[in-house]
């Protein structure tokens, strides 16, 4: 799927009642000398577009002509919507922590006790799913990130960051190293005592290293977002320096990977073949003809250490992480910026904000009703119309859904379990 916290776990975790959507009351936003709420609108927005794109990863069609506008809007979509819905879930996680200052004492005990029962309710919830759609959820994996993420709540933005960055630059190659190191008996007497193998077929071994979101890679992605949320997303020169850093980001691992490995290791749009041909989450069921990163994954191909140098989605290598990361700062800065300085741009994306709002259950009501209406997989379609239709549908229940409530079903449900965290002393 490409690729969700992605959580009013996926989105804000605690928003003012009049209009929705608003700050979160969490996250010191709305405080009085500021651009009050559209640094959160922001992020709602941007939440909203990285569902979409797994929209258009599972449901919309893989072999649009190459060179075709679908096929381009299908590429940018394939990895980087999964990867955005990483870094959000990162930059949520700190809302709950504490975003500027890290919540200390008990306030500080709590909100850690919130992300735990967080983290292990969308590990439960990922593994109901994945027992039906495999490995194609995002959710069992983003409760693996936010216990680690329990680790690095306290850190500031500097150290955040170059933990991200070190993440990028080294595990990719660790990965690589311990699967190669994994023979597939060894893999297969791992999973024969792994009660989540048994469950849904991924397992704590898919979840940290041979996945489709490998933790070992994809915590880089939490750990940027958890940066960005330590910085001051309204200040203009911090949005600049941003904006400047993710296209860096973005043209540097994207550029070299082409140098390196050539056009077709990166820019494969549409047509079918070429290394990501497949590499989409396109089939609901076991999830494993996708291959998920680095060396062997279940049913995909083997890949060898010259792969390393290939930035191709999913696969999970260094220029891979770090483009993906460029693209999602991108986006999260584009976003806050243009909710801040463009008011009737923000009037008008209210619909689509309010998906953003409601992220988790427009994430996993795709896949419901992907169960109700078979012929609307990925690898199943030939039209753009199944999209389309969910990414109104979507807009159009979030909007009457928020006219009445403060958050989404699942969100509703979500903070309601994490009430019991009051009671931590």
């Amino acid at each position: 799927m490409t690729q969700v916290k992605p959580t009013q776990e996926l989105s804000a975790p605690q928003r003012n009642a009049t209009p929705p959507p608003q700050a979160s009351s969490e996250s010191g936003e709305g405080v009085s000398g500021g651009p009050s709420m559209g640094r959160l609108v922001g992020l709602d927005l941007a939440r909203a577009l990285a569902v979409f794109g797994m929209y258009i990863v599972h449901i919309a069609p893989m072999d649009s002509p190459q060179g075709s506008v679908g096929s381009w809007v299908y590429f940018l979509a394939e990895g980087r919507s999964s990867a955005l819905f990483a870094t959000l879930a990162g930059f949520s996680l700190m809302l709950i922590a504490g975003r500027r200052e890290p919540k200390t004492g008990l306030a500080g005990r709590q909100a850690k006790a919130r992300i735990a029962i967080r983290a292990v309710i969308l590990l439960a919830l990922g593994t109901v799913l994945a027992m039906e759609y495999g490995d194609i959820i995002i959710l069992a994996y983003y409760g693996v990130y936010f216990l680690l993420a329990l680790l690095l709540v306290r850190l500031s933005a500097r150290t955040l960051a170059l933990i991200a960055a070190g993440i990028a630059l080294v595990m990719p190659q660790l990965a690589f190293v311990l699967k190669m190191w994994l023979s597939d008996s060894v893999q297969q007497s791992i999973n024969a005592y792994d009660p989540l193998e048994r469950l849904s077929t991924v397992g704590v071994l898919d979840l940290l290293l041979t996945g489709l979101y490998p933790t070992i890679t994809w915590m880089a992605f939490v750990t940027t977002g958890m940066a960005l949320a330590r910085l001051d997303l309204s200040a203009p020169v911090v949005r600049r320096r941003l904006a400047v850093l993710g296209a860096g980001l973005a043209t540097a691992a994207y550029g070299l990977a082409t140098l390196l490995t050539g056009a077709s290791a990166v820019w494969n749009v549409g047509g079918g073949g070429g290394p990501s041909s497949g590499s989409g989450p396109g089939s609901m069921g076991s999830g494993s003809a996708v291959s998920g990163s680095m060396g062997s994954a279940p049913g995909g191909p083997e890949l060898s250490a010259s792969d390393l140098l290939g930035a191709v989605s999913h696969t999970g290598t260094t220029f891979d992480t770090i483009g993906c990361a460029g693209i999602a700062i991108l986006v999260i800065v584009a976003a806050t910026a243009a909710m801040d300085r463009l008011p009737l741009l923000r009037r008008l994306a209210k619909p689509v904000i309010a998906v953003g709002t409601m992220s988790l259950t427009a994430y996993v009501g795709h896949f419901l009703a992907q169960s109700a209406w078979p012929a609307s997989g990925a690898g199943t379609t030939t039209s753009w119309v199944p999209v389309l239709t969910y990414i109104l549908t979507a807009i159009v229940f979030a909007t009457i859904w928020s006219r009445f409530f403060r958050r989404g079903p699942l969100e509703h449900l979500l903070n309601a379990a994490t009430k019991p965290a009051k009671y931590i002393r």
